[in-house]
């Protein structure tokens, strides 16, 4: 029997917390909750979680500093849950690794939403998604002397490792397909986020990767192009 989901809830409002906890618990989750950051880090050390959500304005530790201390030892999602949604606010969490942003007020079912996308797409058992999701049939690529391997998601340039987030990775990989060739804003998100065609995009976080992209790749053998209206290019220098 395959095992449920474990979602970290790390959210200092009981009432916002409980209910948190009963929408996905129906979801089909098994469900952690933690009041502050310090116990957040605590149930992260000792528990396999799959997905965190996580508020950002927490006494001990904030959500940035939590999301920090996890990015240093973990690519597991996490979705930053919170009041402050001014685009500066934004870039900061995704800055730090934050895989997805939702403000509140929202409702449950967008949450459920959000997750199940991002489960699916980091899922390597799910043979249903694109082949950004499931790097058993995927091949290493490379483009000059930058090569990626998916079954580890590692990036080496002249067998010198290159550190990528999970999303990075995905990123990079969808766009070494196809050296030279545009992909769209539209076609990343769909790819490498699971968006529907269709959906309303949110693109600041696209924007932030790319950008942390281009400082990992600055001595490497390839670079990101942006194509001015059209989209982005990954091509050898």
């Amino acid at each position: 029997m395959k095992r449920k989901s474990v979602i970290l809830i790390v959210e200092d409002e009981v009432h916002i917390r409980n209910a948190l906890q009963r929408h996905l618990s129906k979801a089909g989750y098994d469900v952690l909750l933690a009041a502050d950051g310090e116990e957040a880090i605590i149930q992260f050390s000792t528990y396999a979680i799959d997905l965190v959500v996580l508020d950002i304005l927490m006494p001990k530790l904030d959500g940035l500093q939590v999301c920090q201390r996890i990015r240093q030892e973990s690519d597991v999602p996490i979705i930053m849950a919170t009041v402050l949604g001014t685009t500066s606010d934004r870039v900061t969490g995704l800055d730090l690794g934050a895989t997805d942003y939702i403000v509140k007020p929202f409702s449950s079912r967008e949450l459920v939403a959000r997750i199940r996308t991002i489960l699916r797409r980091v899922s390597p058992d799910d043979k249903s998604q694109s082949l950004l999701r499931g790097p058993v049939d995927m091949a290493t690529l490379s483009i000059g002397n930058l090569a990626l391997h998916p079954q580890t998601r590692k990036v080496y340039d002249r067998n010198a490792s290159i550190r990528v987030t999970e999303i990075e990775f995905h990123i990079l990989y969808l766009l070494a397909q196809a050296p030279g060739e545009i992909f769209t804003r539209e076609a990343i998100l769909q790819n490498v986020w699971g968006y529907e065609e269709g959906a309303e995009l949110e693109t600041k976080a696209l924007d932030v990767h790319i950008s942390r992209l281009r400082t990992k790749l600055d001595k490497s053998s390839a670079r990101i192009m942006t194509i001015q209206g059209r989209g982005y290019m990954l091509l050898a220098r």
